[in-house]
């Protein structure tokens, strides 16, 4: 019984502590600042597929097909993705990242990583820093969990 409340409360514990920072970090990019979460998700899928249809995005951001055209107009008024007609199927677009796209995330991530960089020298000990580094592999797979 104790194990199953320490369990609980260690669940509870790091799901807080990662949506803490989690949120602190969104907020440490100045260049992100004028895009949304589902905004930075996306060009960050576009960045790791290199083209993805719209229903695709949808798809992978659980949104509706409509929200992710929004989104995808927004992004393509700020220069940030490429759209072009499909070659099999010329009623689909095919959706990219601009170079000015993959410029503004590795903005961003340069911005979060310089920050956190910073502050684990600050404010973690020598020791500390190791825990975290072997901590990596066992949150991987609490994300690949499904």
């Amino acid at each position: 019984m104790a194990n199953t409340q320490n369990n609980q409360k260690l669940a509870s514990d790091l799901r807080t502590v990662i949506t803490r920072l989690i949120k602190k970090l969104r907020n440490k990019s100045t260049v992100g600042e004028k895009l949304s979460l589902t905004e930075r998700s996306t060009i960050s899928l576009l960045d790791q597929h290199g083209e993805l249809l719209p229903s695709e995005l949808a798809a992978m951001e659980k949104i509706t097909t409509q929200s992710m055209s929004q989104i995808l107009n927004h992004l393509l008024e700020l220069g940030y993705i490429v759209r072009r007609v499909s070659p099999k199927d010329k009623r689909k677009a095919i959706i990219s990242l601009s170079k000015a796209g993959q410029l503004i995330l590795y903005k961003m991530r340069n911005e979060r990583d310089e920050w956190l960089h910073g502050a684990l020298k600050s404010a973690c000990t020598i020791r500390e820093q190791e825990m975290l580094r072997r901590a990596i592999r066992p949150l991987t797979r609490l994300v690949d969990f499904d």
